[in-house]
C-alpha cells in the first residue's frame, strides 16, 4: 500500500472541496494509457454528483481500440460524457466548451459555465488550460505536482475555468494501480523501488503487448519469460552490462520507463474497463474480511 500525501496536496483538498458548490461541470483528466487507476476515489467523494466531462489526455500514446472502449464505458453512466484527446492539439479541444455547455444544462445567461478541471499530478491538466485558453496560462511540467494552487482563467466560449493542482489520495490501495501510475509517471520516482516498478511494467507488457517489447528490444523467447528476465535482457542490449558481466538493472529500468513513457513503444494501453470488476472483486474481499475481524468471526469460506 503506497502512502504519499504531500502537505500542498492536503490544501489543495481543502480548497476543492470549499469551491465545488459553486461549480456546475467537473472536468476530470485522466491518462488515456490508464484511466481507472490515473481517476482519484478522493475526487469523486468531493465531487457531489456535478455532471463530468472525462477527458482521455494523452490519447496519441494510448491503444485506439482500448480508448474507444473507455470512452463507450464513461458515457454508459450517468451525466458523464467521455473525450480523447491530445492536449497539445487545439483543434481536438474544441468540442470541450459544447460538452461542458451540455452538461451544465440551463445556465442564467448573463453568467459563464463554471467549470472545475481535476486530475492526478502529471496527467496533462496545465497543457489542456492552456491549449483551452489559446495561450500559456497554466504552469507546465513532466514532473508530478507542478501546479500548486488553485487559478481562476475565463477561457471564452461562456467558459470560466477553476484549475486546480494535481492531487493524489492518501493511500492508493490497489497495488497494480500504484506500480502502473509509476510507470506512467504520474508518482515521482522515488517513491517507489525504481527496478521494482520497470519489472511490473515489463510483466504487464509481456501480458498485453508481448510483440512491442520482443519488436523494439530484439527479445528471445527465453527473455520474455517473465518481468525480470526481460528487463535483464533489456539492460544487456542497451548499456546496462558492467564489466565482469554484473547487470544494471537500473539502466534497463531508466530504459524501458522512458521510452514508455515517451510512447517509443508504441501506442500501448495498461488497463481495461475489464480491470475495474477484478479491482472491486478484491476490494469487496478485503472489507468483508475486515468487517469479519472486527466483529471477532472466521472470514466467510473461500476468502
Amino acid at each position: 500500500m503506497l502512502g504519499w500525501f504531500p502537505g500542498h496536496m492536503n490544501k489543495a483538498r481543502r480548497q476543492i472541496k470549499e469551491a465545488l458548490p459553486e461549480i456546475d461541470v467537473v472536468i476530470e483528466v485522466l491518462d488515456a494509457r490508464l484511466p481507472y487507476s490515473s481517476a482519484n476515489p478522493m475526487l469523486a467523494e468531493l465531487n457531489h454528483h456535478k455532471p463530468v466531462l472525462k477527458i482521455l489526455s494523452r490519447a496519441d500514446l494510448a491503444d485506439p481500440e482500448r480508448t474507444r472502449q473507455w470512452a463507450d464505458y464513461f458515457n454508459s453512466q450517468p451525466d458523464t460524457r467521455a473525450l480523447a484527446v491530445t492536449t497539445t492539439q487545439s483543434r481536438e479541444l474544441k468540442p470541450i466548451a459544447a460538452l461542458c455547455h451540455e452538461l451544465a444544462g440551463h445556465i442564467r445567461a448573463d453568467r459563464d459555465v463554471r467549470v472545475m478541471v481535476m486530475g492526478i499530478p502529471n496527467v496533462g491538466k496545465s497543457t489542456l488550460i492552456n491549449g483551452l485558453a489559446g495561450k500559456k496560462i497554466a504552469k507546465v511540467g513532466n514532473e508530478p505536482a507542478v501546479t500548486k494552487r488553485q487559478q481562476r482563467i475565463r477561457i471564452g466560449h461562456g467558459i470560466a475555468l477553476t484549475d486546480t493542482p494535481g492531487v493524489l489520495w492518501p493511500k492508493i490501495e490497489d497495488q497494480a494501480s500504484a506500480f502502473r501510475l509509476a510507470a506512467s509517471g504520474a508518482i515521482r520516482d522515488t517513491a517507489l523501488d525504481y527496478v521494482e516498478v520497470a519489472t511490473v511494467a515489463a510483466s504487464e507488457l509481456l501480458a498485453r503487448y508481448p510483440e512491442a517489447l520482443r519488436s523494439r528490444y530484439g527479445l528471445s523467447e527465453g527473455d520474455m519469460a517473465t518481468g525480470d528476465t526481460a528487463l535483464a535482457a533489456i539492460a544487456r542490449k542497451r548499456g546496462g552490462l558492467r564489466s565482469g558481466g554484473e547487470l544494471d538493472l537500473h539502466r534497463g529500468g531508466e530504459v524501458l520507463l522512458h521510452e514508455l513513457r515517451q510512447g517509443t513503444l508504441g501506442r500501448l494501453t495498461l488497463e481495461g474497463p475489464e480491470d475495474i470488476r477484478l479491482v472491486e472483486e478484491l476490494r469487496a474481499e478485503r472489507e468483508a474480511r475486515k468487517a469479519a475481524e472486527q466483529q471477532g468471526a472466521p472470514p466467510a469460506s473461500g476468502e
